[in-house]
């Protein structure tokens, strides 16, 4: 079984600067301090933001079935501000996930906004079929209203 949703937020913010979050490290950095709810910690194991960087991200307790994942980033372009991050351990493939992955895509619509877009690929057996109602966009959305709040906050003081 194969799955894909997917989650738009426009930002009154221009594409770059909110790629120079999504597209490093920086996101990571900015959802251990910003978002208690969603992760409890990040720690970068291993690389420095471009492709092959693994994180590992323990979840705050009370999230059914979930503990930790560890997320490796697999592809990074910059010049259309697309970033891919597979979970390789942990997290959704406990639960009988073959494939989950994050692709974290920044869109232009004008010099002075751009949308984030946060899309989920699945891939699960037949047997595990009913597991892919635990997927939404839930946090994906919480993520996306938290940096880009985060951001205009940031430009209002500058």
């Amino acid at each position: 079984m194969h799955g894909e949703l997917l989650h738009e937020l426009e930002v009154g913010l221009p594409a770059g600067v909110v790629w120079e979050v999504y597209g490093t490290l920086e996101l990571a950095n900015l959802m251990g301090k910003l978002l208690p709810n969603i992760v409890e910690k990040i720690e970068l194991v291993e690389g420095d933001g471009e492709v092959g960087t693994v994180l590992h991200v323990n979840f705050p307790r009370g999230i059914p079935g979930l503990t930790s994942c560890k997320y490796k980033f697999v592809m990074i372009d910059d010049e259309r501000r697309v970033k891919d991050v597979d979970m390789f351990e942990g997290g959704f493939l406990d639960l009988g996930f073959n494939l989950f992955r994050y692709r974290l895509e920044i869109v232009e619509k004008d010099a002075d906004s751009s949308i984030i877009r946060s899309t989920i690929f699945y891939e699960l057996d037949d047997e595990h079929s009913a597991e892919a109602s635990l997927v939404n966009t839930q946090a994906v959305a919480t993520i996306a209203q938290v940096i880009s709040e985060h951001l205009m906050e940031k430009k209002a003081k500058a």
